[in-house]
């Protein structure tokens, strides 16, 4: 058993961890339901480069809502994920995921399991160092700018800080970029006008650096619509390669139907929906 003093010191490291329990997320029920679809909807298909994210967070949300079994097979899922998507059997990437299962374990009563955990944590973080002094491993910003994002306007702008700190100190990272600037888009998608020039230009940079992401491909054309350019015959072009994809929240399906109904036709609408179900239909066949 431990002491009063073990006690307090394993307590201060867990609140020192960079994870899901220290974020400060709002963890109300109503919320956490809806974003457990969310994410279940955005799937967790093979090459989806954020795969390990939507685990870890899917696992916290889990525990949050009383699955505790089950948020421990969910972290799993997400160290399995990130090490397939890394090609490695550790990394920074790591840090996040091994802070949530040393929350996890000490919230199940192992303290052993949760100091395993803590050990790993603080052994990646010596191996892996960030760049800049005095800040968090860039790979520890991203996760934690994506993570934000789920969570309601009032965290956007914190989350493009931590977008761009990331990508500052490791500008090589794509999905980084593309989550970044969706992260604008999606904070500015109630002005009828659309995104700035600036916002604007980041997508498109975004969109060359990344075009096989159909969804950022769509929203960039929803901006060009805004600002009077005809994009119908792209938007069909578009369709056409987003119905091959899996039909998810982040296949572009849903963005390129509301293209469609506001800026080509309703009838086209109609038979593009038409064409999406029939692909549903023959995927669970």
């Amino acid at each position: 058993m431990m002491s009063a003093a073990q006690s307090q010191k394993t307590n201060s490291k867990l609140e020192s961890l960079q994870c899901h329990f220290t974020w400060d997320l709002d963890t109300s029920r109503s919320l956490l339901l809806r974003l457990s679809e969310n994410l279940k909807d955005i799937g967790t298909e093979e090459g989806n480069s954020w795969q390990g994210h939507i685990y870890n967070l899917r696992g916290f949300i889990e525990y949050k809502l009383g699955f505790t079994e089950e948020a421990q097979s969910v972290f799993n899922k997400a160290t399995e994920a990130f090490c397939q998507m890394r090609n490695a059997d550790e990394g920074p990437w790591l840090v996040v995921n091994y802070g949530n299962l040393a929350w996890l374990h000490h919230h199940l009563g192992d303290p052993a399991e949760s100091e395993a955990y803590l050990t790993k944590v603080d052994a990646l973080m010596k191996k892996y160092p960030s760049p800049s002094q005095d800040e968090l491993h860039p790979e520890i910003y991203a996760e934690k700018a994506w993570t934000l994002m789920k969570f309601g306007a009032d965290k956007k702008l914190l989350s493009a800080d931590y977008f761009q700190r990331a990508i500052r100190m490791q500008p090589d990272m794509v999905e980084w970029h593309t989550s970044y600037v969706l992260g604008l888009e999606n904070a500015s998608k109630h002005s009828s006008t659309g995104l700035g020039a600036d916002i604007l230009e980041k997508m498109k940079m975004a969109k060359e650096q990344d075009p096989e992401n159909l969804y950022l491909a769509v929203k960039y054309l929803v901006q060009c619509a805004k600002k009077g350019e005809i994009i119908e015959d792209e938007a069909r072009e578009l369709a056409i390669k987003v119905l091959i994809n899996p039909v998810s929240s982040y296949s572009g399906m849903k963005a390129v139907l509301r293209v469609y109904r506001n800026y080509v036709s309703v009838d086209e609408a109609i038979d593009l929906a038409e064409d999406a179900l029939k692909n549903i239909q023959m995927s669970v066949i």
